[in-house]
């Protein structure tokens, strides 16, 4: 039975309400039968424990988004805290920097991210990061808050071959989503052809992000297919070899255990 993954989703947005078990008999029509579900403000953290406490087959990862650090504070942090040991979670995130967008300073990201990646150290947990147009600092500091001691990922990576052998030299895993399928990715997929067997993850980022043949419309969980059809094409092997290890590499990063889930 092949079974696909889905490492970043945001089955918690507004986009699913309603939807939720539609989205899910979709994907497992195409193979993706697991899903860790990212919330990242108080209203989706709550929405994705939610959905993992409900679905067998949905983890969530929580942390507070590089877009919303101005109101990062002493009380979001506790709040953090109590929801992590939620047996259910299973990674620190989305952390991270986004210099596209304003609404937040470069140093108040910065501080969220720092102090998140301690709080990841202290529990034990894998960091998921977020990074769009901050790969210098991104990577500083990854290494200056020595992520090697909890792992993490590169969530959505969309950088090339350079850059890509840096942050797996931090013991990162890089994860591709449908970025990985457009046409004006190329260097993306160069990154995909030399990730290590044991170091790539699929997602979707949905609703966000659609591969193709669906760019530009709502991304859906199921579309990890596509990803994963890409990947085996970038990487000259089978489809059924991708989704085996990427799933294995999620499981191993999550600790999770097969039988368990």
């Amino acid at each position: 039975m092949i079974e696909i993954f889905d490492t970043h989703c945001h089955l918690n947005a507004e986009e699913f309400d309603g939807k939720v078990d539609e989205a899910i008999r979709q994907a497992h029509e195409l193979d993706v039968t697991r899903f860790a579900v990212v919330g990242f403000d108080y209203k989706t953290i709550e929405k994705a424990i939610e959905l993992a406490e409900k679905y067998d087959h949905i983890w969530a990862i929580i942390g507070w988004h590089p877009t919303e650090t101005h109101t990062y504070t002493k009380q979001v942090e506790d709040y953090l805290y109590s929801k992590l040991a939620h047996p259910r979670v299973v990674g620190l995130g989305e952390t991270g920097l986004d210099y596209y967008w304003d609404s937040a300073t470069p140093q108040e990201q910065e501080r969220a991210f720092r102090r998140q990646m301690a709080m990841a150290r202290d529990l034990h947990l894998p960091v998921i990061v977020h990074n769009r147009e901050a790969t210098d600092d991104c990577y500083k500091i990854l290494k200056e808050e020595k992520v090697h001691l909890t792992g993490g990922i590169m969530h959505s990576y969309n950088q090339g071959p350079a850059y890509t052998e840096k942050f797996l030299d931090l013991g990162m895993h890089l994860s591709y989503s449908g970025v990985l399928t457009f046409k004006n990715a190329p260097e993306v997929r160069a990154s995909a052809a030399v990730t290590p067997n044991d170091r790539y993850l699929l997602e979707t980022d949905s609703p966000y992000l659609a591969p193709m043949p669906y760019r530009g419309k709502q991304n859906q969980p199921a579309y990890t297919h596509y990803v994963a059809q890409e990947m085996a094409k970038v990487r000259s092997v089978s489809y059924e070899q991708v989704a085996a290890e990427a799933t294995r590499n999620a499981l191993n990063l999550f600790g999770l255990n097969e039988k368990d889930c």
